[in-house]
This record gives C-alpha cells, sequence and structure tokens, in this order.
C-alpha cells in the first residue's frame, strides 16, 4: 500500500522504508480517527488563531501602462507582447 501511495505521489522510498512509513501512517490515521471523535458543533470556525484581521489599502494604481518596460528583457516580442515557442501541438 505504501508503494502504491509513493507512486502516485512520485516519491521514491527504499524498500527497507517501507515498513517503518507504514506504521507511521497507521499512527497519523489512528490520530486522524481520534480528533473526528471531538465534538465541534459549537465550534466556530476561523482563518487565524489571533482574530486579527490583516490591515487594508486602497487599491489604486501606483505604476503601469509601461508596455515597453514590462518587455524590456524579454528575449524576443513582438507588437509588445512575449514570443514564447508553442508548445501544444
Amino acid at each position: 500500500m505504501v508503494s502504491r501511495v509513493a507512486r502516485l505521489a512520485r516519491i521514491h522510498i527504499d524498500e527497507e522504508r517501507l515498513e517503518p512509513m507504514a506504521q507511521e501512517l497507521s499512527a497519523i490515521l489512528s490520530w486522524i480517527e481520534q480528533l473526528n471523535e471531538v465534538n465541534t458543533d459549537a465550534v466556530e470556525p476561523l482563518a487565524s488563531v489571533t482574530g486579527h484581521a490583516l490591515p487594508l489599502r486602497d487599491d489604486v494604481v501606483t505604476d503601469g501602462n509601461t508596455p515597453e518596460a514590462v518587455v524590456h528583457n524579454a528575449p524576443e516580442t513582438t507588437s509588445g507582447f512575449f514570443v514564447v515557442p508553442k508548445v501544444v501541438e
């Protein structure tokens, strides 16, 4: 099972690490099962444990309208656009 998961994740695991890895994964899954038993019905979802919000700033354009500067270092351009090799047939 671990070798199949490793193949799907495209990671290499040596043969001698398969059994210890299986035990580690089993322990993690057991811990997740324990967490699923905790009643969280009265717990509000939260995005941050600190309760602080990030400061917002005005959304104003401070730079732009300089297409020449954008493509200045490009190896090849045409009509103000990047020229890239075709990758889809």
